[in-house]
């Protein structure tokens, strides 16, 4: 045996019989310690003529384990000669966590079998052959139970596709995270949409999304570096002195994003209005190119599909995006006690080459502002 350190290992397969031929380097044995399997190789070619061990053995370093009769090339004449583990060289070894025997791991590798995919049924759940002709049994009984179907990418999914990607390679994202309380402004929208309700019945309710929006397009006046996009060359920074806003529609296998123009001059009911068509137009998908064009700033709410924080991936050219989620009602502290608040998630990506930190974390406070007091929106 060569140096397998100072604890005895276990013969676990004999790997050849008596008066076999055998060739320089085949393998002679395995044994195992307690986290490796090693294969002995043969130092010489010749024949098997005694094994002196068995499965179960306890070996160690210098135990004989067998005898060869080999052919020396100087004479015709035999000799007797033990396995000279001193010329086996550590490399040989190789060591794995699972427990498997080499046979068993060629098998594997002709199987294109991972044995960490396999239970081993031997003891300290070796992974034996029959584990393996058992896992290829239940392998090829699923894949004839399991069926797919393949569809075909469309253009709008494509389109998306490449544009996300880009975006998300191209531009080095950051996202803040908070949420703010608009308890007053769920239970001012609310009357509203009710008194409103009793005066027209095909009244279209006011959705939190559009002093979203109206929010947004104060908090672009305050900080213009949110509206703003970067040159080709990277070298400029260019401001635009108008305010579009974006909102990312669900349409069927895939998004569109209708921009609202000149948000910052129209009243939340004009908005209101104006999103219900745009958004009907997408759905239907009867939107132009003017309908989508000239975005400085793009919001994507999930509010009706649930969920909470996530990173919304910025719309080039643009430099930032507001991701809304679902409000939920939360404890808040007011200095006193808790008190049952309606709390809106927010998620706003921007582009570091552009905004810093701080500039993120002042945006995203006014527009907590705004929509936790919705006067703010007048001032």
């Amino acid at each position: 045996m060569p140096d397998v350190g100072l604890d005895p290992v276990e013969v676990i397969e004999i790997l050849v019989k008596l008066d076999e031929q055998i060739q320089i380097e085949q393998g002679l044995i395995t044994v195992e310690g307690d986290k490796s399997s090693i294969e002995i190789p043969s130092p010489i070619s010749g024949v098997v003529k005694k094994i002196n061990v068995k499965v179960g053995d306890q070996v160690s370093t210098d135990s004989v384990i067998m005898i060869f009769m080999t052919h020396q090339k100087n004479s015709h004449s035999q000799e007797q000669a033990s396995v000279d583990v001193s010329e086996i060289k550590k490399s040989t070894i190789k060591k794995n966590v699972i427990h498997a025997t080499p046979s068993v791991r060629r098998l594997a590798r002709e199987l294109n079998i991972n044995l960490s995919d396999v239970l081993g049924s031997g003891r300290k759940n070796r992974i034996l052959k029959d584990d393996l002709k058992l896992y290829t049994k239940n392998i090829s009984h699923n894949k004839s139970k399991l069926k797919v179907e393949q569809l075909e990418i469309n253009y709008l999914q494509k389109n998306i596709g490449n544009n996300l990607s880009n975006n998300w390679i191209n531009i080095p994202h950051v996202t803040q995270f908070d949420e703010v309380n608009i308890t007053a402004l769920e239970e001012f929208r609310q009357n509203y949409n009710n008194e409103e309700c009793k005066k027209n019945i095909n009244y279209k309710n006011v959705t939190i999304l559009i002093f979203v929006m109206k929010a947004v397009a104060h908090a672009l006046l305050r900080f213009p570096i949110f509206n703003s996009s970067l040159s080709v060359d990277k070298k400029t920074i260019i401001f635009k002195k108008y305010i579009n806003i974006g909102i990312v529609v669900d349409v069927k296998n895939g998004l569109l994003i209708p921009v609202l123009k000149n948000v910052d001059k129209k009243s939340i009911i004009h908005l209101s209005s104006e999103l219900t068509l745009l958004s009907d137009k997408a759905r239907q998908n009867k939107l132009d190119r003017l309908d989508m064009k000239d975005s400085c700033f793009t919001i994507s709410n999930l509010g009706s599909i649930g969920g909470y924080w996530f990173t919304p991936i910025i719309n080039f050219p643009e430099v930032a995006i507001l991701g809304v989620s679902r409000a939920i009602i939360k404890p808040l502290w007011n200095g006193k006690s808790f008190i049952p608040s309606l709390t809106l998630p927010l998620s706003l990506s921007y582009d570091h080459r552009i905004i810093n930190g701080a500039e993120a974390a002042h945006f995203i406070c006014f527009l907590k502002k705004l929509l936790s007091d919705i006067r703010y929106l007048i001032m």
